[in-house]
């Protein structure tokens, strides 16, 4: 692969971003007593803070900090991989809850409103995950926002390889129009209303 994908139309991006604003705008509005709760859970039930803030690649190979309701044991993060296992012992009671029921990425809502991430794209890499990717994979991921949800989410959001989720990242980077964006968008919310696995 050595080819960009095509850009999409400015008309795209600019509608893509208008959904953005007002659908994270209306979640946050909706879900705001929701989001009030779990903070105070998390806060009280494990020390340490409500929300877990952690370095992600963005658009164009940019930094930014990436908001969650934490939901492993403070300090998780230097004590172990960037990635958990079903059992991890540092996930703490609640988390476990929170990320079953993907509670604990609400927070991202607010990146969205920031333009740090789309509701739809790749979900975003910390910056260790680069050693896994080639130089073409990795520029080609960044051609676009970082998503709350994605293709690899919605079509094994458990069970991919590490090379079947670059590949389903590359082919959403590829065919991304709002189309794609709004039938992403409905499976993710079919598959958290009857609780299913991908």
């Amino acid at each position: 692969m050595t080819s960009d994908p095509s850009p999409a139309p400015q008309a795209s991006q600019a509608l893509k971003r208008a959904l953005d604003l007002v659908v994270s705008a209306l979640l946050l509005a909706i879900l705001l007593p929701l989001l009030l709760l779990i903070a105070l859970l998390v806060a009280v039930g494990s020390p340490g803070g409500a929300l877990f803030v952690q370095e992600r690649i963005g658009r164009g190979g940019r930094p930014f900090p990436m908001y969650k309701f934490r939901s492993m044991v403070k300090g998780a993060d230097r004590s172990g991989p960037y990635h958990t296992s079903v059992n991890d012992a540092r996930i703490t009671p609640l988390g476990k809850l929170l990320r079953a029921t993907s509670l604990d990425e609400l927070p991202q809502l607010f990146n969205v409103l920031r333009g740090d991430m789309s509701l739809v794209g790749p979900r975003p890499d910390v910056p260790a995950q680069k050693l896994l990717y080639n130089a073409e994979e990795w520029r080609l991921r960044h051609c676009v926002r970082p998503g709350v949800t994605g293709l690899a989410q919605v079509v094994a959001r458990n069970t991919a390889t590490h090379e079947e989720r670059v590949a389903l990242d590359l082919e959403y980077v590829r065919s991304a129009s709002l189309v794609t964006d709004i039938a992403i968008l409905a499976r993710t919310a079919r598959n958290l209303i009857i609780k299913r696995s991908y």
